[in-house]
């Protein structure tokens, strides 16, 4: 195959090929994945914050700002966010016990139901998807 050259000395057209291929099967996850959320229910973004909420690995619980750092969203349009979540039943907030000024958050029985349906067709997607991102990432050392 020749070599693609746009700007960039020693990039090849399997390199091009590779991160195209990539976009194309995240944007195909992502489709699946907001194809699932509303399927069960949940706007897309609601499903990223119970993600994100359920997913946080730090020593505090996750909070509205912790939230927006996830979701790259503003904290007012997190604080928004959540304040549906809560009115919805998904999420529960609390006052931090160590800093009063923060509020803590928490998914509702409901809330964990519903993510942990959605996070079993998003592992399976994930398997059969998994070649293909393989594939496409392996491509990006390839130079001509």
């Amino acid at each position: 195959m020749t070599s693609v050259r746009r700007g960039e000395p020693g990039l090849s057209s399997e390199q091009y090929a590779a991160i195209a291929d990539f976009r194309f099967q995240l944007r195909r996850f992502l489709v699946f994945s907001e194809g699932a959320a509303m399927k069960a229910g949940l706007p897309p973004q609601q499903h990223q914050a119970l993600l994100a909420i359920a997913g946080h690995r730090g020593e505090e619980l996750p909070s509205v700002g912790v939230l927006a750092r996830q979701l790259l969203i503003a904290p007012n349009t997190a604080a928004e966010l959540v304040h549906r979540m809560e009115q919805g039943g998904l999420l529960t907030k609390t006052a931090s016990v160590d800093d009063r000024r923060r509020t803590e958050l928490g998914l509702t029985p409901k809330a964990e139901a519903i993510l942990r349906r959605l996070t079993v067709a998003h592992l399976e997607e994930l398997r059969v998807l998994e070649p293909a991102l393989v594939r496409a990432l392996g491509g990006i050392d390839r130079a001509e």
